[in-house]
């Protein structure tokens, strides 16, 4: 090969990498044009796109719809640990919220999210400031108003039996009607005032005792943006203006006639709001206050599904506000008191004039394997077919008797009564199950009309869960991690060995 031949071979090379280089030069011109033609038209025309499978994070439009009605700054703090099974769920929930917040400008939302594992400094300073004794909780601020959302309620669960044992599978997410909830609660200026019923041996909201104090239950309502507060009628005479709602909550001897009066009076001439909490084998007499509303107090305790026998578990409820978002929820009373619908308001009818009649909505009852235990010296109980009354009992009841429909100006008049007091005391609280403080929660808060105005349905979520045995699980790991990548790498030495 001439001279000649090898330096126009060279500059060809020379040439080829230079075309090539200049190729490279462009195109990344081109990819960086291109990404800021992107990062323009992003920043002017927001599109985001949500996935299927986390649906049950998307904000449904009544929640828009409340978001954009509202002119107020909200601050949310998220204490969570990362560790937590919602712990996507819920930062992602609240994160839309947060987004959809930043389009509006009457709306400030404010998010915080702190793992109490590992910023514990800041845990601190917003534990003190919230009042927050626990992690993994929601707290949602307004102009010195706080709502508390604890996380481990946000998830409805099914409980199944399987070869492995007791499996228990995430079937509803209640994060956007609690959050919704508690933004709703928080922006609405006026304070509802409970005032507690005092003078007759009632549970005390003062009573820090873990037996039969009030305390807890109490930090629940003011934790709910209500006021508690204590109230002799003896010494009143009269109901408050101010009154929201009355709880009479366990008294152990009979209220005055005189009291009995106010009460009546505070329900039929003012369209009140109480909540009876009465304990079996009590003469409180409320009884012909309560037969006028419908109501008659059973006689015996109500038994059915039971632990230790001292307790009653309920999983039935009826169709009614307070208790609409309480399926698959458990609530647990403590040997309570029948509570039935008189002959008289089972005897009424509707149509014309239902407006004027007390209509009487069984809340919960123990279902078709519970009964009427008449003998209280049986410990346990024991069904008797000759002497006891076969079920279903409820133990709980709504009245409402008054104005209907939507939009009109006169309140009606509500009632709640269940046969039972203890069940949301200290230590019913401290050792049963969340059901019991979300019962009398719901029960109040429907009370002092704040039932939740969203009606949001419970999200299921997306999950892909293969129910397989432990044994096939080895299979599986052994055939994925083991297997298949060792077969690969064979094949690469393989190649690699052949080619050399």
């Amino acid at each position: 090969m001439s001279e000649k031949e090898v330096k126009h071979g060279v500059w060809q090379q020379r040439g080829r990498r230079v075309v090539t280089g200049l190729n490279v030069l462009v195109a990344v011109l081109l990819m960086t044009g291109a990404v800021l033609l992107l990062n323009i038209l992003v920043s002017r025309f927001s599109f985001r796109l949500q996935l299927q499978s986390h649906a049950h994070r998307e904000l449904s439009g009544r929640t828009m719809g409340l978001l954009e009605g509202l002119e107020s700054e909200v601050d949310v703090v998220a204490f969570i640990s990362s560790d937590s099974k919602l712990y996507d769920d819920v930062r992602v929930l609240l994160r839309e919220y947060e987004y959809v917040a930043s389009g509006m400008d009457k709306l400030s939302f404010n998010l915080e999210i702190i793992d109490p594992g590992r910023d514990i400094a800041r845990t601190r300073e917003l534990a003190k400031k919230y009042d927050v004794a626990s992690e993994d909780v929601v707290v949602f601020a307004c102009r010195g108003r706080n709502k508390y959302v604890t996380i481990s309620d946000l998830a409805q669960y099914e409980i199944k039996l399987s070869e492995r044992g007791v499996a228990k599978n995430m079937i509803g997410f209640l994060g956007e009607q609690s959050f919704s909830s508690a933004i709703l609660s928080v922006t609405q200026e006026k304070t509802p005032v409970v005032y507690f019923i005092t003078g007759h041996g009632e549970r005390s909201i003062d009573d820090f005792g873990r037996q039969g104090g009030f305390s807890g239950i109490a930090r629940e309502v003011n934790r709910d943006n209500m006021d508690a507060r204590i109230l002799q009628l003896a010494e009143t005479s009269v109901v408050p203006d101010d009154c929201a709602a009355i709880v009479i909550a366990g008294p152990d001897r009979k209220l005055s006639d005189v009291e009995i009066g106010y009460i009546n009076d505070y329900l039929k001439n003012r369209h009140g709001r109480v909540m009876f909490l009465l304990d079996p084998s009590v003469n409180t007499g409320l009884t012909p206050l309560l037969n006028e509303w419908g109501v008659d107090l059973g006689k015996g305790i109500a038994a059915g599904l039971t632990f230790s026998g001292h307790e009653l578990v309920i999983r039935e409820y009826g169709d009614h506000p307070i208790t609409r978002a309480f399926d698959g929820v458990t609530t647990m009373f403590y040997m309570p008191r029948p509570v039935v619908t008189t002959e008289s308001a089972r005897n009424e009818g509707s149509g014309d004039g239902e407006e004027d009649r007390a209509r009487v909505t069984v809340l919960a009852s123990t279902g078709k394997a519970g009964w009427i235990e008449r003998d209280l010296s049986q410990e346990p109980p024991r069904y008797d077919r000759k002497s006891d009354g076969s079920g279903p009992v409820s133990v709980a009841v709504a009245v409402e008797k008054g104005a209907l429909g939507v939009g009109v100006e006169i309140k009606s008049t509500r009632l709640v009564v269940i046969g039972d007091s203890y069940f949301v005391s200290n230590a019913a609280l401290d050792g049963g199950v969340g059901g019991n403080a979300s019962f009398f929660m719901s029960s109040l808060n429907w009370l002092v009309e704040r039932e939740s105005l969203l009606r949001v349905a419970p999200r299921p979520p997306m999950l892909l869960s293969p129910d397989m045995s432990v044994e096939q699980w080895k299979k599986l790991f052994l055939l994925s991690v083991v297997m298949v990548p060792g077969i690969i790498a064979l094949l690469g030495i393989i190649v690699w060995w052949r080619r050399r």
